[in-house]
């Protein structure tokens, strides 16, 4: 999970940018821009794509900040948001090239996740945002979701209005496409994936 979790803000803070306070408003922006790009530029690759993003989210968080109850960390709620809005980035980017969820991995073998074989060793890490980036958006968006955000096949399955099974085959046939991408050939899963339900 990226550092969302790490950023508290006082309860203070929160209540004056429900009220509509601007230095409240900007003390949650300074805590939470960098965090809420970065999700954004994963899912987007676009830089100015995703400063619109950051944007947007925002708007969002202090338009919804009053209906906030608490129930869940303010950053858990943001980070929320900012799936939500690059989702729907990327749905209108997919609706504007005739594109869909569906599956479209046809030339692929299918696998378990335990014949994945993706390395974990910290030296490939530099090379997993290279072979993330070359991973169709579909694929992506469920590997960052699952393996760094932490959601599970259940969410993501809601986000994206698929199903779970539609979520698990995604992350089970990005697996195999990353594996040759990465040169492992340890036989282990990557990093954050589990091998039983993955």
């Amino acid at each position: 999970m990226t550092k969302f979790a790490d950023i508290e803000i006082d309860s203070g803070i929160i209540k004056r940018a429900a009220r509509g306070d601007v230095r409240a408003h900007e003390i949650i922006y300074r805590a939470f821009s960098a965090p809420v790009y970065s999700i954004c530029l994963r899912f987007t690759k676009t830089p100015a794509h995703a400063e619109d993003l950051v944007q947007e989210t925002f708007i969002e968080i202090m338009r919804s900040i009053a209906k906030f109850r608490g129930e869940a960390a303010l950053g858990s709620w943001i980070r929320r948001i900012a799936v939500t809005k690059s989702l729907m980035f990327l749905r209108s980017a997919w609706t504007k090239r005739s594109q869909s969820l569906s599956d479209d991995w046809d030339d692929m073998t299918a696998g378990e996740p335990i014949s994945h074989g993706i390395s974990s060793h910290p030296d490939d890490a530099m090379d997993l945002d290279a072979a993330l980036a070359n991973l169709p958006e579909v694929s992506r968006a469920v590997v960052w979701l699952h393996d760094v955000e932490g959601f599970t096949h259940k969410e993501i399955a809601g986000l994206m209005g698929k199903t779970e099974s539609f979520s698990k085959s995604q992350l089970s046939r990005a697996y195999q496409r990353l594996r040759p991408m990465l040169g492992a050939n340890d036989g282990r899963a990557p990093s954050g994936a589990t091998v039983n339900g993955y």
